[in-house]
């Protein structure tokens, strides 16, 4: 048992919403990736504030997706009050990316600049990249647990 009472990721219907956040949550980390990437290669942004700016639009995708797709009966609340919670969750996910955004890339970097085939700004294109998934990843376990805990508490 992952989540306990009805949102046992045992139950079939709960594993369905999983991968249903999931799906929505990659095409959000699709939209991600290429406005980061816009972001740090065409406007030279650093990872830090163009990943803000990448996050600001998946959360806005993946609130939608959610809301409507994901949970389509979780009309309990109004979308405004729902969407307020869903960005509480994810500014708390963001809190915990930038760090990750911050920390990661400069090694990252160097790992990837230590093979030998690999030019500079190839290096650093692997690792921002690379350091941006790793948030991802991290970033929506803390997501779907936290949200189906209390932003979408409201369904069985």
């Amino acid at each position: 048992m992952i989540l306990g009472g009805n949102k046992d990721l045992s139950a079939a219907k709960e594993r369905i919403r999983f991968l249903k956040f999931a799906l929505v949550g990659a095409v959000g980390s699709a939209l991600d990736f290429g406005i980061m990437n816009l972001l740090t290669h065409f406007l030279n942004m650093r990872l830090v504030f163009a990943g803000t700016i990448s996050f600001i639009c998946a959360v806005i995708n993946n609130f939608t997706g959610n809301r409507f797709w994901t949970y389509p009966e979780s009309r309990s609340r109004p979308m405004l009050h729902q969407l307020g919670m869903f960005f509480v969750v994810n500014a708390a996910g963001i809190a915990i990316r930038i760090p990750i955004l911050h920390f990661v890339e400069p090694p990252m970097t160097g790992a990837f600049e230590s093979m030998a085939h690999l030019s500079h700004a190839s290096s650093e294109f692997l690792a921002k990249n690379a350091t941006l998934a790793l948030a991802i990843a991290v970033v929506m376990l803390w997501n779907y647990f936290v949200n189906r805990y209390w932003t979408y508490n409201d369904i069985e």
